[in-house]
């Protein structure tokens, strides 16, 4: 299980070397998470040890949830200034997502019934 620790706090510590290096504008942590993900594909799956270590910090997931409320309620004169435009965000975007999820799915679906119909008559 320490094991599994050293690995994650590795690729979030390159992660943020990363971007700072390179100056991205994205998170270390997600960069780091990219290549945790990169390292499990390359393995072949999920170690015990990295297993363990995540289901141990997932059971405390919902404490890392405090800050960002806190943040909403002590910034919330900020929030309620934008708040059509953040909301507008929201809706779009998420409407986006749904439309081009919906859109690939349907493309995937397509593709695998007409590999499913053309095996069929192969074998028939």
């Amino acid at each position: 299980m320490l094991f599994g620790f050293l690995i994650l706090l590795l690729c979030q510590f390159f992660g943020e070397l990363i971007v700072r290096y390179l100056d991205w504008p994205f998170p270390g942590p997600v960069v780091g998470m990219v290549l945790l993900l990169v390292g499990l594909i390359i393995n072949g799956g999920v170690p015990s040890g990295v297993r363990q270590a995540s289901e141990g910090l997932l059971t405390y997931l919902a404490l890392l949830f405090v800050p960002a409320g806190v943040g909403l309620m002590v910034h919330y004169n900020l929030i309620a200034a934008d708040g059509l435009v953040i909301a507008t965000a929201l809706v779009l975007s998420t409407a986006v997502t749904l439309l081009v999820t919906g859109v690939l799915l349907n493309k995937l679906a397509a593709k695998h019934i007409d590999k499913e119909s053309e095996s069929g008559k192969q074998n028939g």
